[in-house]
């Protein structure tokens, strides 16, 4: 009991000293910002609030300016069981890309955040203008 509420203290504390340092969104230009938008509406990630791991990857995606969804995979949420069924394992961050007919479930926060740098990146703009 004791060491859930200082786990909890703690993951709060964490998202209110990731809110107050949160990095600036990445600019885009318009055209550039609406097809990022479609590519991540085909994404979600599946996360805690207050898991560190999940702050972590959350910051990434707001540096990235990617606005994804957000699904709650705590005890008693759908997304839970959605997350136990189609990734195999109730394990946070997840990320859900949905591609043609394909879906992928790639977990770890620091893979989820490779890819979406790779694919998202600063670099990846440059590889699309070049």
């Amino acid at each position: 009991m004791i060491v859930k509420a200082i786990r909890e203290g703690l993951g709060r504390l964490i998202v209110l000293i990731d809110f107050i340092t949160r990095p600036a969104k990445m600019k885009r230009p318009e055209v550039e910002q609406q097809a990022v938008n479609d590519a991540v509406s085909n994404m979600s990630l599946y996360q805690f609030y207050a898991c560190p791991f999940c702050v972590k990857t959350r910051r990434t995606l707001h540096r990235l300016n990617l606005p994804m969804e957000f699904r709650n995979a705590a005890k008693g949420s759908p997304y839970r069981d959605e997350l136990l069924t189609g990734g195999g394992e109730i394990k946070v961050p997840c990320l859900r890309i949905d591609e043609d007919s394909d879906t992928r479930w790639v977990y770890e926060s620091d893979e989820i955040i490779a890819y979406l740098e790779q694919r998202f990146g600063k670099d990846s703009q440059s590889q699309a203008s070049a």
